[in-house]
């Protein structure tokens, strides 16, 4: 399901204008209670195994999912595991967990809190939109035997309220652009603040690069519009396109590979096999080209995790708004062990580039890390160190 936008944006977009989700917040979710976690534009979530950094960034996802339309099912396929292990069911045999966020941008800071049932059927079971304490729309499960939540949403017109039966299955937010007719202040209100949370959160690129399938060759086919997919198989094809594309932004990547790989590195590059596929290669500069299969794990994900901070929505395999202008919206890339297999040089210089990349406002990244410690030189670097407090405790690093 695509959510269209009606917004008219400014010419020129100041800060303030652009979206972005600033706080995540797990009220019960996993291991989490009451955890608000607040969201810069390189936020690395820190501790050790088990402390709740891969389910934080679930969270995160599955907000962004319900975001774009999609249903309680795709966004979370196994709900149980969401539940808090100690939460107790009521009179009718039912557990859940609440999740939410906030998202500056034109409308100001606005507020999504929902709540899910996971037993003993999945659905949404409360939702709720507010703004400045003012509340822009609210749904809740009133007859569990009907497969609808009863939804109210600000009008401020000759009725203050209006009232209607929503999906149970899908995010209220994501669907009032479909429902409200803007006719009134309030309505209007209320649609500014549900495409600002919608627009806001669609735009995410999960990457998980996996050493064992960059190292094959992939079909040369059609490379002009390669999208790079979420575990960097198809690297190959992706860098055929965009050493072409941008020469610039192929300038930096081999200036990283330079500060993360092991030997000379004139350039980065796909080539031809001799059975028409396309394999990845480092040129040494001598006269000798190395495939990347030859490269350890570490220099791998290194390569593609620069890859991934130096280029954006148009070569990523994302869900962009098209309807809304790329300067309001804020891609963002979440990396679960983010620091995996990575050495302390190769760590400290995905951080520079990180810092900088994110701090052009060009993309934002959730990370999730063993230890932080590495990136404390960098500028601007949020870590949520969750090994220090069960809510985690927050530090602005190299600020």
């Amino acid at each position: 399901m695509t959510v269209h936008s009606r917004r008219t944006f400014a010419q020129d977009p100041t800060d303030r204008d652009k979206l972005r989700v600033t706080e995540l917040r797990l009220s019960a979710f996993a291991g989490h209670r009451a955890a608000v976690f607040p969201l810069g534009p390189l936020t690395l979530f820190a501790g050790p195994s088990g402390s709740g950094k891969t389910s934080a960034l679930r969270a995160y996802e599955a907000l962004a999912l319900l975001g774009a339309g999609a249903e309680l099912a795709d966004a979370f396929p196994q709900p149980a595991r969401c539940v808090p292990e100690r939460a107790r069911a009521d009179g009718q045999a039912r557990r859940g967990f609440r999740i939410g966020c906030t998202v500056d941008g034109p409308a100001g800071p606005v507020r999504l809190d929902v709540a899910v049932q996971a037993e003993p059927e999945l659905r949404i079971a409360g939702e709720r939109l507010t703004r400045d304490g003012l509340t822009l729309l609210e749904t809740a499960l009133r007859d569990p035997g009907r497969r609808a939540v009863q939804a109210s949403w600000h009008t401020a017109g000759a009725a203050p309220v209006t009232r209607a039966p929503l999906p149970d299955d899908r995010l209220g937010t994501a669907l009032l652009p479909l429902r409200v007719a803007g006719k009134t202040d309030g309505q209007r209100l209320v649609l500014a603040a549900a495409e600002q949370v919608v627009v806001a959160l669609r735009s995410v690129f999960s990457c998980d690069p996996r050493p064992g399938r960059m190292r094959e060759p992939v079909p040369a086919g059609p490379v002009a519009g390669s999208r790079l997919l979420s575990g960097c198989d198809n690297l190959a094809q992706v860098l055929w396109r965009t050493r072409s594309e941008c020469g610039h932004r192929h300038a930096q990547l081999v200036a990283a590979l330079r500060a993360g790989c092991a030997g000379p590195v004139a350039d980065v590059l796909a080539e031809p096999t001799a059975r028409g596929a396309l394999r990845a290669v480092l040129d040494r500069g001598d006269g000798v080209r190395t495939c990347v299969g030859r490269l350890g794990d570490g220099e791998l994900r290194y390569l593609a995790l620069a890859l991934v901070l130096l280029t954006g929505p148009r070569v990523l395999e994302v869900d962009p708004v098209a309807e809304v202008p790329e300067a309001y919206q804020s891609l963002t890339v979440l990396a679960d062990g983010f620091d995996r297999c990575l050495d302390q040089r190769q760590k400290r210089a995905l951080a520079d580039l990180a810092a900088r990349a994110c701090g052009r406002g060009h993309i934002r990244l959730i990370g999730a890390v063993a230890d932080a410690s590495w990136a404390a030189a960098a500028d601007g670097v949020t870590v949520v160190d969750l090994g220090r407090t069960g809510c985690g405790s927050v530090q602005q690093a190299g600020v």
